[in-house]
């Protein structure tokens, strides 16, 4: 009897060398629609996320390996200073105790949302896991932030 017709019995099953590519990342996105999210590439590799629902801020996913990033922009930064020390505080607390996946920081004149991750072993659930808890992160911390959006 020939091993040939059994071999796959004890071949290990096949392993993804590579990291996730673009086409794996748009494939995460059109998986996102279920949920009624929309997106929509704005420069290759980068795609802005509309997410539907009561949120109304876009997330930015970039491709830029080997990482995937994730951006949602939450507000411009306060002028007034003493608002922006006290929102700064706040926001390094909820860094510290309410985020599981990212964390909020500065970028130019903007607080902003952030994640990165890995894209040697990024799976879709992770993903989801991530820009879910970016955007349901952001609901519940808006009215929170909401005088400091008022503040500009």
């Amino acid at each position: 009897m020939s091993d040939a017709g059994t071999s796959f019995l004890h071949d290990p099953p096949p392993d993804r060398c590579g990291m996730v590519t673009k086409e794996d990342l748009e494939g995460f996105l059109d998986r996102l629609g279920i949920d009624g999210a929309s997106y929509s590439e704005i420069q290759p590799g980068m795609w802005v996320v509309h997410p539907g629902g009561v949120l109304d801020a876009d997330v930015v996913v970039h491709y830029s390996p080997p990482v995937v990033l994730l951006r949602l922009k939450v507000m411009d930064l306060p002028k007034d200073e003493s608002s922006l020390a006290t929102l700064s505080r706040r926001l390094l607390q909820l860094n510290a105790t309410e985020l599981v996946h990212g964390s909020y920081g500065i970028e130019g004149n903007a607080i902003v949302l952030t994640e990165a991750m890995e894209l040697s072993h990024l799976d879709y659930e992770e993903f989801l896991a991530a820009y879910e808890s970016m955007t349901l992160a952001l609901v519940s911390h808006l009215r929170e932030l909401a005088p400091f959006r008022e503040a500009r």
